[in-house]
């Protein structure tokens, strides 16, 4: 329906094309934006929506602001924060290289303490949560959407939320690549194991087994993923 995606504000589309730009190379790490008023006329917004827009990249950690000196671009990776996370993780189409694989390696790190924290907490829960995943539909997107369920679910049962911040920040880009993931049947296969395997742990109440499974199954899937990639 046309109207669950209305079109973007000019300062909407202003900043993703900004992004754009410094993410294809148009304006490079350290380079400085043109003058003001010659961006606002490339970008086809006036001057004062343009300032909000800089204003917000700023807090963003994508440019530096310095009244009466040129606008720099900076080094994303190393000064940007979470907001910066999120809008890369929404630039499918221009993503910088091995950042799939930066984001697998964090959920690799992050996965067994939120799971493991969940268990210790509310163990019903977790076992209630994971009942029906061994009897998944056998399918791409049944698996992509039931995988990203879990792990958000995770992270709330955790009671820590800022896994769920991190989480959610990830979530446009989760989706794409679970889907071409969850396309090969073994992937599904290994995934299936590893709800039921986590579902025994949790019925058990191990939470060290629980976190060793999840580190182990998290390396696995990115090595898989890597392979299917290449």
């Amino acid at each position: 329906m046309d109207d669950w995606n209305p079109p973007l504000k000019p300062a909407q589309l202003c900043e993703s094309r900004l992004i754009s730009a410094i993410l294809d190379g148009t304006f490079p790490i350290n380079s400085s934006l043109p003058a003001e008023r010659e961006l606002a006329a490339r970008l086809g917004v006036t001057r004062p929506t343009l300032r909000e827009v800089l204003t917000r990249l700023d807090r963003a950690g994508w440019i530096e602001i310095h009244h009466g000196k040129p606008t720099r671009v900076r080094d994303y990776w190393r000064e940007g924060n979470l907001m910066v996370l999120a809008a890369l993780a929404q630039a499918a189409r221009q993503l910088p290289p091995h950042f799939s694989d930066y984001m697998l390696e964090v959920r690799t790190l992050f996965a067994p303490a939120y799971t493991r924290k969940a268990l210790e907490r509310d163990r019903q829960a977790v076992i209630a949560l994971l009942q029906n995943y061994p009897q998944l539909p056998d399918d791409a997107v049944s698996f992509a959407r039931a995988d990203w369920q879990l792990q958000y679910e995770l992270t709330l049962l955790s009671g820590n939320p800022v896994f769920t911040l991190i989480y959610n920040s990830f979530t446009d880009l989760y989706e794409s690549l679970a889907v071409r993931y969850f396309s090969i049947a073994e992937n599904r296969a290994h995934s299936r194991a590893f709800y039921l395997d986590l579902l025994g742990c949790a019925e058990r109440c191990d939470g060290n087994a629980a976190e060793e499974l999840v580190r182990q199954t998290m390396q696995s899937s990115r090595e898989r993923w890597k392979q299917q990639e290449s």
